[in-house]
């Protein structure tokens, strides 16, 4: 953001007026979020900092005050000590300035947090930590600027004493600090503010790094054509566990086929077949014993894309399958059992994912998996670590969680947000290795299909609300197919 800045000014647009339109978005924010019915004028206390934060902070309080509301401003630090954009608003502000302290909150009605910005880059201390505790413990709503003081903006990490924000306003657009855990939580919800800074400066700064959500992969999202047929829209395998470990293919089966692969199969070992027969209706059945079977299979070649992992069983036997599974030249869905067989034998994986060139492939790993496979990779910010992971492996990586995020080997980053907290339950991510299956049978782009499943995962879970099982999930996702087709205005 830093650089986007600095670009904006080279382009032409005032740093004062980049921070005058800053403090005007947060001063809108904050009237919407005053208390509403009172008989008398509400009072607003501002916490400014020592650097651009506050300068925001400055220019919100001057616009709230003019608009008739009682503003009290504390600052940390000296005013003398000011220097350039915030020194100048902060010359800008009629009123009296108080040094920061834990009584600063006295009697308001909305706090701004306005004291350290995105870039803070170590743990609030001293008095500042102090209102920081007290800020949090008047119960009193509080609107962060840019992200709540404390926060990391780069990982969403609390860097010590952190804000819990009511409502925060960021500007040009979001960090990722808003969007991963715990970050998200401590944000509240998040409003992002236009200050003017020109469009061309995202080109400028070569953003590898995106909100996950339908306009990364919209265009590439095969929906059906009039002329299509379910043979031109790809056949997804499944392979499932033993014959007391079939629930959770299937639930991957229905996935893909939700997600509009045009066939699926289940690879079904022969001690399962019962099980899974009496279970499958739109979804195919065939038999298959050991990797030379899985080889059998996929030497049909319309069979183009395949799912392994979920509850396969871990050990040597799994690694043999996923093996014949790459080596047969299909794009692969490795999940659950199908990585955790690896840990020890990452070396052997990667080797396989790159012996066919263009071949795509994605992992989905929770954290507990993402350990076995890259432990040393465990102490970096996720993104960065899911882009190191992607890389090393040569595979589209979804380290999954809360705050999802896909990566693809050449660096590219989405970021999820729409999780709902209903959607931890069991088997949630075999639906979701079903939904990746089946976009990559019908040859969407590995990164665009991992994005794109995950998103709607997301999105199937809050349509369908509190009480949600795995089972709900593909039954749910035409709904949210539908608003895609026709968004509601």
């Amino acid at each position: 953001m830093g650089r986007a800045d600095h670009l904006a000014v080279e382009l032409g647009v005032p740093s004062l007026a980049l921070m005058e339109n800053a403090g005007a978005g947060v001063a809108a924010q904050a009237r919407l979020l005053l208390p509403g019915g009172a008989g008398r004028i509400a009072r607003i206390a501002v916490l400014c900092g020592p650097g651009n934060n506050g300068g925001d902070g400055f220019v919100a309080a001057r616009l709230l005050r003019d608009a008739g509301l009682e503003v009290r401003v504390a600052l940390l630090g000296n005013v003398a000590a000011l220097k350039g954009d915030a020194a100048e608003m902060a010359a800008r502000w009629a009123g009296e300035i108080v040094p920061l302290t834990a009584d600063a909150i006295a009697g308001a009605d909305l706090i701004i947090d306005a004291l350290f910005g995105a870039g803070l880059d170590r743990p609030v201390t001293g008095i500042a930590a102090e209102a920081i505790a007290a800020l949090n413990g008047s119960g009193v709503p509080v609107l962060a600027v840019d992200v709540p003081s404390g926060l990391d903006g780069n990982t969403g990490q609390p860097l010590g004493p952190v804000v819990r924000a009511s409502h925060t306003v960021t500007f040009f657009r979001r960090k990722p600090g808003h969007l991963l855990m715990p970050g998200r939580a401590l944000c509240g919800g998040v409003t992002v503010h236009d200050i003017g800074s020109p469009p061309e400066v995202l080109d400028r700064i070569a953003i590898k790094t995106w909100t996950n959500g339908p306009d990364l992969w919209r265009d590439a999202f095969p929906w059906p054509r009039l002329e299509g047929h379910k043979y031109g829209r790809g056949h997804a395998l499944v392979v499932s566990g033993a014959a007391a470990h079939t629930g959770a293919a299937r639930l991957g089966a229905r996935g893909a086929l939700r997600a509009g692969a045009g066939l699926v199969t289940l690879a079904s070992p022969e001690n399962a077949l019962i099980v899974n027969a009496s279970q499958l209706t739109a979804v195919m059945l065939l038999p298959f014993s050991g990797p030379e079977g899985l080889s059998g299979i996929l030497a049909d070649r319309r069979k183009n894309a395949v799912l392994l992992g979920p509850a396969l069983g871990v050990g040597e036997e799994t690694r043999a399958l996923v093996e014949a599974a790459l080596a047969a030249g299909a794009a692969t869905v490795l999940d659950a059992d199908a990585l955790t067989s690896f840990a020890g034998h990452q070396a052997e994986l990667f080797a396989a994912i790159a012996s066919i060139a263009e071949r795509p492939v994605v992992l989905t790993p929770h954290d507990g998996e993402f350990q076995r496979l890259f432990p040393d990779l465990v102490s970096a910010a996720k993104p960065e670590r899911a882009r190191q992971a992607a890389a090393r492996s040569g595979a589209v990586v979804v380290l999954k969680g809360p705050d999802t995020v896909i990566a693809a080997p050449d660096g590219r980053v989405a970021i999820n947000d729409n999780a709902p907290p209903w959607l931890a339950t069991a088997g949630a991510g075999d639906v979701l290795g079903g939904f990746t299956v089946g976009l990559l049978a019908q040859r969407m782009p590995p990164f665009e299909a991992a994005s794109a499943a995950v998103w709607l995962h997301g999105a199937a879970a809050a349509a369908f609300g509190p009480g949600l099982i795995a089972e709900d999930l593909p039954d749910w996702l035409p709904q949210v197919l539908r608003g895609l087709i026709d968004p509601v205005p």
